[in-house]
């Protein structure tokens, strides 16, 4: 994640690609909407649940997404901010789907954290958090509303360090909160920046002044507010580390912004930081080798494939980061998987759901390709370089469910349908080492509804779910010949997923733990790698 490597294409280099990771709820659509706003792509900002459909969150749009005012398709948007280009890829804050943010993260270069100041690191936030810890993705974090009652400033920061244990550097400081916060001090650049709580577009004002001696401070911040400030940043100053680019792009440390959102407060001093700090797009990892960006070959990777994205047609787009190379549109690119040439003459860049073609499009950048389903998550797309790219995370699910076809007949057709699906990523398929059927995993329950409703209208088999006795899941290896005596003796635990890996099934953490302590030799895991 060093700068050390070779000077980008100033196309390549001009790029961010970011994603947003929070708690459901804690104002990551509305901060979204207002980088938009700033980025000039939208002229008003709709409010999430908007009155009547003219300002409906621009990043919102499957039916059901306006409905309940969440984000559960995680889409992608590209929108130029001062000189940089930024691809914003957003990601469902709903723990049912969040099998699909975690993909999502494999397609990004850093991710910015939103937290809600009131309530700190919450649950969900804190698993997006370690995914971004296994691939060591700089983290950029905004603490949200602080225009509402929020916790002490040096509470939160507290808080993310231990929690997450990483350094925490304020790159902003709180003036007041609640109904006092006034705006903030921008301890990177010693500016003051304060909130007009009026108008809810307009771009705050910011003063220049030369440090928290500045006798300007006086005139925009009362008395006690400005003593506060004085001392919370001294104290900061002595207790906090630093900002250090290098620690912030290895994955040690992140810069922390304060500010509000709906008020559009805070988020440009955000933004000019991702682009001032944040990551040029990096090398992807391959099977075979890295792919750098300034590789003159095209190569890319799909990270999500979306169904019917627009009801009229029928359509799925693949989502396709980009590794290397600058694409042009009408390009024959080889579709390693199916070893067969593919030409992209409809490529899309997105700005929420309006889609425009993309002429081109260079190593950073998100495209979509409409596909009738040839592309799957994992494949690359390579200007003939058969390559397989790794790091694509498969979790272990958390809700397990055994399936049987209505037809007992028909139990093949159900056996191809789980693999389809298995493949898709779309849910995890076990077959016990014992018994017949399969046991489907899945990481939220909403995902059982959608499985089933899928098998009945593809393949024309309705199923029933039903309750398994296993409530847990955990890969198992080490070494062969443990592995394979240890499957014997635990034969009604064991099963295959549908790369014929070994799996441990169990009721309890009991289990696990046991496991793992009568059996130094063997290691359980919760994730394993989808290699394609």
């Amino acid at each position: 994640m060093l700068d050390n490597r070779p000077q980008l294409p100033p196309e390549i280099a001009r790029r961010r690609t970011f994603a947003i990771i929070a708690h459901p709820d804690a104002g990551k659509t509305t901060l979204t909407e207002k980088f938009l706003l700033f980025g000039g792509a939208i002229q008003m900002a709709g409010q999430v649940r908007a009155k009547g459909e003219a300002r409906r969150t621009r990043s919102d749009f499957m039916k059901m997404e306006q409905d309940r005012g969440i984000s559960v398709s995680a889409s992608a948007m590209s929108f130029d901010f001062g000189q940089y280009r930024f691809n914003l890829v957003d990601t469902p804050g709903h723990s049912d789907f969040s099998e699909d943010t975690y993909r999502t993260l494999t397609a990004v270069d850093a991710a910015i954290m939103v937290i809600d100041g009131a309530k700190g690191v919450e649950s969900q936030t804190r698993k997006l958090f370690e995914v971004c810890r296994m691939r060591d993705l700089p983290i950029l974090t905004f603490c949200n509303k602080m225009d509402r009652e929020s916790r002490d400033t040096f509470e939160i920061i507290d808080e993310i360090q231990e929690n997450l244990a990483i350094d925490v550097a304020p790159a902003s400081w709180p003036i007041g909160s609640g109904r006092d916060f006034l705006g903030t001090y921008d301890l990177l650049h010693d500016r003051l920046e304060l909130m007009d709580r009026a108008d809810r577009n307009r771009v705050a004002e910011s003063i220049k002044i030369s440090g928290l001696d500045d006798p300007k401070l006086a005139e925009h911040v009362p008395a006690d507010l400005l003593e506060k400030l004085r001392e919370e940043v001294e104290m900061a100053r002595e207790l906090l580390p630093a900002f250090d680019r290098k620690s912030f792009l290895e994955g040690h440390m992140t810069p922390i912004w304060f500010g509000s959102a709906i008020n559009s407060f805070g988020v440009k001093e955000l933004m000019v930081g991702i682009g001032e700090f944040g990551p040029q797009p990096q090398p992807q990892n391959a099977a075979e080798r890295e792919i750098a960006p300034e590789e003159e070959k095209v190569a890319g990777f799909v990270f999500k494939v979306q169904a019917n994205m627009d009801p009229k047609h029928r359509d799925r787009v693949a989502f396709v980061r980009l590794a290397s190379g600058h694409f042009e549109r009408g390009m024959k690119l080889l579709h390693v998987r199916s070893k067969k040439p593919m030409a992209v003459s409809n490529p899309v860049l997105f700005l929420a759901a309006d889609r425009e073609l993309a002429e081109e499009a260079w190593a950073g950048d998100i495209i979509g390709i409409p596909n009738h389903g040839q592309l799957r998550i994992g494949d690359a797309l390579t200007e003939g370089e058969a390559l397989r790219f790794t790091g694509i995370p498969s979790f272990a699910p958390e809700l397990l469910q055994t399936v049987r076809a209505g037809d007992p007949m028909k139990a093949k057709h159900l056996e191809k349908a789980l693999m389809q699906f298995a493949e898709e990523g779309a849910a995890k398929v076990f077959r016990p080492m014992i018994g017949s059927g399969f046991i489907v995993g899945v990481v939220g329950a909403l995902q059982f509804d959608v499985l089933a409703s899928r098998i009945e209208q593809e393949y024309g088999l309705p199923v029933r779910f039903e309750s398994s006795q296993f409530t847990s899941a955990r890969w198992l290896s080490g070494p062969k010949d443990a592995v394979e005596k240890f499957a014997q003796t635990n034969k009604q635990h064991m099963a295959a997923d549908n790369d014929g890996d070994m799996v441990y099934l169990t009721r309890l953490q009991w289990d696990i733990d046991r496991v793992q302590r009568d059996h130094p030799e063997l290691k359980l895991t919760a994730t394993k790698e989808m290699m394609v």
